[in-house]
């Protein structure tokens, strides 16, 4: 064997062990990165709340079709209620494929935001996913329905529900959720952390009084 062989044997031996170790002090310390913030919140995404000393951000990337989703969504709006503005809720999009309405849903959030109404509809969607969740047929009617019922102008909710530009808005998200290591839904950042407890009111409410309270 070379000399140089030997010494490149080596170095390689040595950056291995490093990257061993990393990894065992990361696995027994527990720690979860911080994340890139521009990934994870954008300038256009929504906002459900905001606090003014940015202490506290939960971003929830979600499906209005996901019925974890469904099932952690009265928790959210009981911790939305009690904090109120000290904290900062975002949501994202993050439509599975696999679930027939997601992206219809999705695009009708995203068409009646575009008129001030996302909250709005963030509920009306959840409200009634037991009416429209689930089914193979297209609910695109459904959801014009819900735009009606809250006054939205129907000839602007139709063309923005159908247009590219909603389209590529609910395709961002879910790429940047994909860059993040978003898998499935709902999945919960706080304050950078991605969120590996249970998606309950009692739990998402610890981690955000520990959050205050450091």
């Amino acid at each position: 064997m070379s000399t140089n062989l030997k010494v490149t044997l080596g170095i390689l031996a040595v950056a291995l062990l490093g990257v061993i170790g990393l990894a065992v002090v990361n696995r027994d310390s527990g720690t979860t990165p911080v994340v890139a913030s521009d990934t994870l919140v954008r300038a256009d995404s929504h906002r459900l709340s905001t606090a003014p000393d940015g202490r506290v951000t939960i971003v929830e990337f979600l499906d209005f079709e996901c019925e974890s989703c469904l099932a952690a969504y009265p928790g959210v709006e009981k911790l939305r209620a009690e904090y109120g503005d000290r904290i900062t809720y975002v949501v994202r999009y993050f439509p599975i494929p696999s679930h027939p309405n997601a992206f219809n849903a999705a695009h009708a959030a995203e068409a009646a935001a575009r008129q001030g109404k996302f909250e709005a509809m963030y509920k009306k969607l959840f409200d009634n996913a037991t009416v429209w969740g689930h089914k193979e047929e297209p609910q695109v009617a459904v959801f014009e329905g819900y735009a009606r019922e809250m006054g939205l102008d129907l000839a602007r909710y139709r063309a923005d529900v159908a247009g590219a530009e909603v389209a590529a808005r609910v395709k961002a998200d879910a790429a940047d959720g994909a860059a993040l290591g978003v898998q499935g839904t709902p999945t919960f950042f706080v304050n950078g952390v991605r969120y590996d407890g249970l998606p309950t009111y009692d739990d998402l409410k610890a981690v955000v009084e520990k959050s205050l309270s450091s």
